[in-house]
C-alpha cells in the first residue's frame, strides 16, 4: 500500500490524499495549524464565554468520557475561566476502571455537578448487531449517543453552550485547519462524521420487527434534537480545539500534573508510544481498532505514531517499526463475539466483504495480541454456540 512518507498513514485512510512529493493532507493540515494565530482564537473564546456566562442554571455543558480530551477540556474551563459546567457523560457500557477513578477524582478535585445516563443494555446488543452487519462498526450506539444526549440535556436544563474537546481537524480532512475556521458540532457534522450514516429513526426502522418489536422511545436517547428546540435555546456547540491549539501530550501532561489522572495499558499498542493516555477509557478499542486493521491495513499503532511524528516527538524511521508489528488478534475479540451473538468465522466473513483495496487481509495470521490487566473485571456473554465461537476459524484469503 501507498503511504505517506512522513506519518506513513496509507492511502485506506479515510479522507486522505497525497501530494506530489507523496505527503499526506493531514500532514499538511498540521503545517498550517502552526501558523493560525491562536491569540486572536483565545480573544473569541474569551468573548463567547462571556456571552454565555451566567445565563443558565449552569454556564456550559462539558460531555466528558473521562478519557484524556474531556478531562483536560473540562479542567482548562473551570481553571482557565471559573465557570461552572453541568458535566454530561454517555456511557457506552465499556468503561473502564482507571477512567471510572480517573473520572471520580477529577470531578471531585474541581467540583463540579455530574449527570450520567446508561442506556438499556438489550436495546445496545442489537444496534451493535445491526451496525457491526451493515457498517463492519458496531458502535453507532457510542457514535450517536455521546453526540446526542448531551444536546437533549442541554435543552432540558435550558444551557446553549456546549464545548466538545479535539477538533476533527487533528485526524481527518473532513475538517483541517487550510481554511482557518472555527469547528461546530452542529447536525451536518454529525450525519457526516458520527452516526455511520444511519439516523435513530432509520435504526428503529431496521431492527424493529412484528416477532420482536422495539419501542420507538427507546431511541430517544440517540436521536439528534430538532433545530427549533436548538434555536429556541440558541445553542452553540464548539470544539474547544479551535480555539486553543489542541496537543494530545501536553494535555495529558496538564492533567496528569494537575488532576493525578492516570494512563492504562491499550490492547494491541506498546506502551512506550501511548504515554498520554489515547482511547483508554473504552475495553471494546481493542476489537474496534482490529476491525479497522482487517479492513484497511492499519490500526492504533499508526495513527498514533502518526501523530507524534507531525508534532515532532517521534522521526518516521522511529515510527515505522511500530506500524508495521501492529494488527495482532486482540483478546477482547472473543468479548465482542459474545455481545454480537456469532462465530469469528461469521465475523470474518462480514468484515472481509468491507476490505479497502489495495489492502487485503491475511485471515491466516494468527498472532495475539497480549492480555491487558483489566480484561478478567470486563462484562462478558457467552455466544450462542460456545464451541464453534472458541474454535477460531480462518478463511484464507486468496
Amino acid at each position: 500500500m501507498r503511504r505517506c512518507k512522513r506519518c506513513h498513514l496509507p492511502e485506506t485512510y479515510e479522507t486522505i490524499e497525497f501530494d506530489n512529493e507523496g505527503i499526506c493532507n493531514i500532514c499538511k493540515s498540521t503545517e498550517h495549524k502552526k501558523v493560525i494565530d491562536w491569540g486572536a482564537r483565545k480573544e473569541l473564546l474569551d468573548a463567547l464565554v462571556e456571552k454565555y456566562r451566567g445565563k443558565s442554571d449552569y454556564d456550559c455543558i462539558v460531555p466528558f468520557s473521562g478519557g484524556k480530551d474531556s478531562t483536560f477540556q473540562l479542567y482548562y474551563l473551570m481553571k482557565e475561566y471559573k465557570l461552572k459546567p453541568l458535566v454530561v457523560r454517555f456511557n457506552h457500557g465499556f468503561m473502564r476502571p482507571t477512567v471510572r477513578e480517573n473520572a471520580e477524582r477529577t470531578l471531585k478535585l474541581l467540583g463540579a455537578d455530574f449527570l450520567e445516563f446508561t442506556p438499556n443494555w438489550k436495546l445496545v446488543k442489537r444496534v451493535m448487531l445491526e451496525a457491526f452487519k451493515r457498517k463492519t462498526d458496531f458502535c453507532w450506539h457510542c457514535h450517536s449517543g455521546i453526540y446526542t444526549y448531551p444536546l437533549q440535556v442541554a435543552i432540558r436544563y435550558n444551557v446553549p453552550l456546549l464545548f466538545w474537546g479535539e477538533p476533527l481537524a487533528e485526524i481527518s480532512h473532513y475538517y483541517d485547519y487550510l481554511n482557518d475556521e472555527i469547528e461546530y458540532e452542529d447536525e451536518t457534522k454529525f450525519n457526516m462524521c458520527r452516526n455511520l450514516g444511519i439516523t435513530a429513526e432509520d435504526m428503529h426502522g431496521m431492527i424493529d420487527s412484528p416477532e420482536d418489536p422495539v419501542d420507538r422511545r427507546d431511541f430517544i436517547p440517540y436521536t439528534y434534537p430538532a433545530l427549533k428546540e436548538l434555536k429556541r435555546i440558541q445553542y452553540c456547540s464548539v470544539c474547544l480545539g479551535s480555539f486553543i491549539p489542541w496537543d494530545y501530550t501536553k494535555n495529558s501532561e496538564i492533567i496528569m500534573r494537575e488532576l493525578g489522572w492516570k494512563n492504562d495499558e491499550l490492547e494491541g499498542v506498546p506502551l512506550e508510544i501511548n504515554g498520554h493516555g489515547e482511547k483508554i477509557e473504552c475495553f471494546m478499542q481493542g476489537a474496534r481498532d482490529y476491525i479497522k486493521y482487517m479492513k484497511r491495513g492499519y490500526s492504533r499503532a499508526t495513527q498514533i505514531t502518526a501523530f507524534h511524528v507531525r508534532n515532532g516527538r517521534m522521526t518516521p524511521e522511529q515510527a515505522l517499526p511500530y506500524v508495521m508489528n501492529e494488527g495482532k488478534r486482540p483478546p477482547s475479540l472473543d468479548v465482542l463475539l459474545g455481545y454480537l451473538g456469532m462465530t469469528e468465522s461469521e465475523f470474518n466473513t462480514i468484515v472481509r466483504a468491507t476490505e479497502v483495496s489495495p489492502y487485503h487481509h491475511d485471515y491466516g495470521r494468527t498472532d495475539e495480541a497480549p492480555r491487558v490487566w483489566d480484561q478478567d473485571l470486563w462484562y462478558k456473554e457467552a455466544a450462542p454456540d460456545a464451541g464453534a465461537s472458541n474454535s477460531r476459524v480462518y478463511l484464507k484469503v486468496v
